[in-house]
């Protein structure tokens, strides 16, 4: 699996069929090396996956994060297999323990603990991996890590991690954490403008809904913001902290820290500045690797 300096985050939800096609195409046209998408309310990963891979040639599609809570382990370890296998090994599985509102509100099921849970759900993907005769290891898996037990299970049980709404000081905390072999993805939020109202207005909008979720708002709080960080929809320290924005050349900036601290690739998820999910292709553009 090669990964590419650069990669692209997009919710998919809101997308028809043929939306998502220019979806995939455009963002392979434009050389990026991998398409992550979410798992929340609407398209089911797997069969999404299969769909995006069915429409590219060489765009390698990440799930970020696939619900463990959606699957048992047996689907998840032949589901990452049968990708791979028809679709020449350009299926990467992120895997994540999601949030308590999405798993029991959402999916009638009792949220866990999510360390435990996480192991014990690897536990049951390599006991599939050994019943259908074949090895665990080498699978081209990734785990949704932000606190220090996630990413020390991450680094010592898959190929490494996709953190989220994190910034380049968490990136070397990650890195440190996986030393030299661990794959380290990135998501970095990016808005295309130098308007400091509007691109913070905008960062609030795409952040409100993790600023109700601990497994984010902890990490915040381990990179050493406080709770008046989160009072009023963020503060400008945090969202400047979490979300690039300004001039081509200040995002970049921004995306070159994540390099430095370690990360393998940065995956770009493009904000509008008058807010909204829709992709800013301008900006996947201009920061298209080449």
């Amino acid at each position: 699996m090669k990964v590419g300096p650069f990669g692209v985050f997009a919710y998919t939800d809101p997308l028809d069929r043929n939306q998502v096609i220019e979806l995939a195409q455009r963002v392979e046209r434009l050389g990026y090396s991998t398409l992550w998408y979410p798992e929340a309310a609407g398209y089911e990963s797997f069969t999404l996956a299969a769909f995006m891979l069915g429409e590219t040639e060489t765009l390698q599609l990440g799930s970020g994060i696939a619900n463990l809570y959606a699957r048992d382990p047996m689907a998840a370890a032949a589901g990452h297999d049968s990708l791979n296998s028809l679709y020449g090994d350009r299926f990467i599985l992120g895997l994540g323990v999601s949030h308590p509102v999405l798993v029991e509100s959402l999916r009638g099921h009792t949220y866990q603990k999510p360390l435990a849970t996480m192991a014990a759900y690897l536990d049951g993907m390599e006991a599939a991996w050994a019943a259908m005769g074949k090895e665990a290891g080498g699978k081209q898996m990734v785990l949704a890590a932000l606190g220090p037990r996630m990413l020390e299970l991450a680094g010592a049980r898959t190929l490494g991690t996709l953190t989220y709404n994190a910034t380049p000081a968490h990136t070397a905390i990650a890195r440190a954490a996986f030393g030299p072999e661990g794959l380290v993805y990135v998501e970095q939020k990016v808005c295309l403008t130098t308007d400091a109202d509007a691109a913070r207005a905008a960062a609030r909008d795409s952040i409100r809904v993790h600023m109700t979720l601990p497994n984010y708002t902890n990490n915040w709080l381990r990179l050493g913001f406080d709770i008046s960080d989160f009072e009023e929809g963020g503060s400008d320290r945090l969202l400047d902290a979490v979300i690039a924005w300004g001039t081509e050349d200040q995002i970049r900036a921004r995306l070159q820290e994540h390099i430095d601290a370690g990360a393998d690739q940065v995956v770009i998820q493009t904000i509008l500045p008058e807010g909204g999910r829709s992709v800013d292709w301008q900006a996947l553009k201009m920061f298209a690797p080449g």
